[in-house]
């Protein structure tokens, strides 16, 4: 009971009033060590578990009211954590009117902020962005801060706002005790904790990041391509859903949102694109219930505190695994229940495990109702709200008259009949022609097996002997494209392909071998002349690579007649040192011909040159006469002419 620990009685007053009875696992065990002694403290536990009023109440109870300074700090990652966090820290003080609580956050008028700020304040509820700014123009003052409070300091980080948290702690007076809360503890979290932090106290609710006991995790197998009609069945199948629908993307998210709407859904979008009013907007709509589906990317619904939640729909598993638990941690709030949903893809089916084995809690594989499934589920609806509506006589019973006369050439079992189809016709028609949305997570391997079987079974193929290998730069597709090139057909089936050095093997349907060898052998059709011939042999590539020959005629044709038919002969290449030898040859030969040096040839005179010789014994340039035809004929030696 909160009547055990020694809180204020203005503070008791009004949580009475907001039906607090007994304290919730976290406040259970922070609560005595606040109250008691003044600690750094650090809390682990999963949001929607009373996080808030586990520091809040604490806070108020040590708050001097006396005293208009800003006494206490609360950092919050996003605008809607932030009014959230004020709105319940100013019920809590209901009956304290003489503190003050501001909250201070982007997207929100900056002068209004100014002048709620100018009436000092003994509490701050601010985003690390905002507040920033405000530091920068001189509107706080933290040296009288004795209480510095990071709530979902995972999220905080995990945002970008690692150098603005540190700065602002960094304005904070030594003396003071400071708090963090956070659902999971990764490196960043541990950092400040070893920096900022003296010696805290731990308080653990359930294990180092891990997922909420209150919530139900299933998943979906899904295609990717049904992944919208898989969202529809599973929102008609729970047709009192009231939950949030998680994408990646703000472009998704605004896609599916729409898509829903379009197809009668009460649903909105929730992303960063959205100006303050309008996020306002929908949230308040999302809160009083206007809205029953809430689309929103993980930045934009992150802080939001919305009671009352059934179901958590993941359109798309998120890449990290605390987003996920920050996901699941929006429903069975409160020692609630509810249900998280992902639907996953086959190929995804592997970060299923590892989300299971991280967050300690098991996933359940469910079964898309089928279109009978949601048929029936609607009806039932239906029908319970025919037995649970509000009849309200006084408004009604001067139309009942004329209702009966109207309708009193029907049955009863046609009346039942004709109200019943009146909102059922729709679901009727939809699902008339449904398929089934679920899939075999073995399907895809199944194919595959398929696939290799088929591809690799030559059991009844013939082999064809083709007269192109590596070394002429093929590769298995372009044999493809020359058979069917030839051929003048894309019907041939074919099997394994071996590239050897000089050749290849095909396998080929044997009904087609026949035609194919025929169709190679017109050169009509065959203008590049490659060789194909029917064979049984597995000639080996030994001595047979491009360059190599067999030393002997005999071997040859004991070789041709082992694999039942005939190489194509290849001239070899020149060695390095033949090319050299012939080189030396031809320079002898040239030099006995009259030519001093084997790369002799008359050369242009310079231009320099042609002027340094122009220049008389004064020193003076005289114009260079102009050559004759004659002279501008190429040199003779030994009878030959050189061109230049």
């Amino acid at each position: 009971m909160f009547q055990d620990f020694d809180l204020n009685p203005a503070i008791l007053k009004a949580i009475d009033e907001l039906g607090f009875k007994e304290p919730m696992p976290i406040q259970a065990e922070v609560l005595p060590i606040l109250l008691s002694q003044r600690t750094d403290l650090v809390g682990l536990a999963q949001t929607g578990t009373g996080k808030t009023a586990a520091f809040g109440l604490p806070l108020l109870q040590n708050i001097d009211a006396s005293k208009r300074c800003i006494q206490g700090l609360i950092l919050c990652p996003t605008r809607e954590l932030c009014m959230q966090i004020t709105k319940d820290l100013r019920s809590y003080a209901k009956y304290m009117p003489e503190i003050m609580i501001v909250p201070v956050y982007g997207g929100a008028s900056i002068e209004l902020q100014f002048k709620d700020l100018a009436k000092k304040p003994q509490i701050i509820v601010a985003t690390p962005g905002r507040l920033q700014d405000m530091i920068r123009r001189n509107r706080v003052d933290f040296s009288n801060v004795q209480w510095m409070i990071l709530d979902e300091a995972d999220e905080m980080l995990d945002m970008g706002f690692q150098e603005d948290v540190d700065a602002i702690l960094e304005y904070m007076p030594a003396e003071k005790n400071t708090l963090l809360f956070s659902a999971t503890m990764p490196a960043e979290v541990e950092k400040i904790l070893t920096r900022y932090m003296k010696e805290p106290k731990r308080v653990s609710i359930g294990q180092r990041n891990s997922g909420s006991t209150n919530v139900k995790h299933n998943y979906y197998l899904i295609r990717a391509s049904e992944r919208y009609l898989a969202l529809k069945r599973l929102i008609d199948y729970y047709p009192s859903i009231y939950g949030i629908v998680f994408c990646r993307t703000k472009l998704e998210t605004q896609e599916v949102a729409d898509n829903l709407i379009h197809d009668g859904y009460n649903a909105s979008a929730l992303h960063g694109d959205l100006s303050q009013p309008a996020r306002d907007l929908v949230m308040n709509h999302f809160r009083q219930g206007y809205i029953q589906i809430l689309v929103a990317t993980d930045v934009a619904a992150r802080g939001l505190d919305v009671n009352n939640l059934t179901h958590i729909i993941n359109y798309n598993l998120p890449d990290d695994i605390d987003t996920y638990v920050h996901r699941s941690g929006r429903t069975g709030r409160a020692d609630k229940t509810g249900i998280c949903i992902s639907l996953v893809h086959v190929k995804e089916k592997s970060k299923v495990k590892a989300i299971e084995k991280q967050i300690g809690r098991p996933f359940e594989k469910a079964m898309i109702p089928t279109a009978q499934e949601v048929c029936e589920k609607q009806l039932f609806r239906h029908i319970d709200n025919l037995e649970k509506v509000d009849i309200m006589r006084d408004d009604i019973d001067d139309y009942l008259p004329i209702v009966f006369k109207k309708l009193n050439w029907l049955t009863r079992e046609e009346l039942i009949t004709r109200v019943v189809a009146l909102n059922f016709n729709r679901f009727l028609d939809y699902y008339k022609d449904a398929k089934d949305l679920n899939v075999d997570e073995n399907e895809t391997g199944k194919k595959k097996d398929k696939k290799a079987k088929k591809e690799h079974d030559d059991s009844n193929k013939i082999r064809l002997f083709f007269g192109l290998g590596k070394r002429d730069r093929i590769k298995p597709n372009v044999i493809i494209g020359k058979i069917n090139d030839v051929t003048r057909t894309k019907d041939i089936e074919i099997g394994h392909i071996d590239l050897m050095e000089n050749f290849s093997f095909v396998a080929v349907d044997g009904d087609k071998a026949k035609f194919i060898v025929d169709c190679f052998s017109d050169p009509n059709r065959n203008p590049e002349g490659i060789r194909v011939e029917i064979t049984t042999g597995e000639p080996k590539e030994g001595g047979e690579k491009r360059g190599g020959r067999r030393k002997s005629d005999e071997g040859r044709r004991e070789r041709r007649r082992e694999d039942d038919f005939e190489m194509p002969e290849h001239k070899p290449r020149k060695k390095k040192e033949e090319k050299t030898k012939d080189r030396f040859h031809e320079e002898r030969s040239r030099r006995d011909r009259g030519f001093d040096n084997f790369d002799e040839r008359p050369r242009r005179e310079s231009r320099k040159s042609r002027r340094s010789d122009d220049k008389g014994n004064s020193g003076k340039t005289s114009k260079r006469k102009k050559k004759s035809f004659e002279d501008d004929r190429p040199e003779r030696k030994n009878g030959r002419r050189y061109r230049y």
